[in-house]
C-alpha cells in the first residue's frame, strides 16, 4: 500500500503549526520554546524526506541530515546556557532572561 504525499505533507503542516502555536502561545517557559522550535526543525526535515523520495533525488535527504545536526547543536548548546542560568540565578524564566545582557 503506497500512501500519497499528500498525507505526509499534512502531518508536517500539523507538526510544524503545532511548534509555531506552542512559541506563539507560550512566551513564559523557555524549554517549551526550545521544543516548540525542535518540532518546527523536524517537520521541515519532514518535508525534505518526503520531496526526496518523491522526486527520486538524494539532496533533500542531505539536507535533512545537516538540519539534525544543526538542530541537536541548537539543543545542547541552549540547553547548557539554561543549566548554567539556573545554577546562577535560580530560576530559567523568560522575564530574567535580559539580566544577561551585558
Amino acid at each position: 500500500m503506497l500512501i500519497d504525499k499528500s498525507k505526509f505533507l499534512f502531518v508536517a503542516t500539523s507538526l510544524f503549526f503545532i511548534g509555531l502555536c506552542g512559541i506563539m502561545l507560550n512566551r513564559k517557559n523557555i524549554i517549551l520554546m526550545l521544543m516548540s522550535i525542535e518540532l518546527m526543525l523536524l517537520a521541515v526535515n519532514l518535508n525534505l524526506i518526503v520531496f526526496s523520495v518523491f522526486l527520486d533525488d538524494i539532496v533533500g535527504q542531505v539536507f535533512a541530515l545537516f538540519i539534525l545536526t544543526v538542530a541537536a547543536a541548537e539543543s545542547a548548546i541552549g540547553l547548557a546556557i539554561l543549566v548554567v542560568f539556573y545554577r546562577i540565578r535560580g530560576t530559567v524564566s523568560i522575564e530574567y532572561i535580559n539580566l544577561l545582557k551585558g
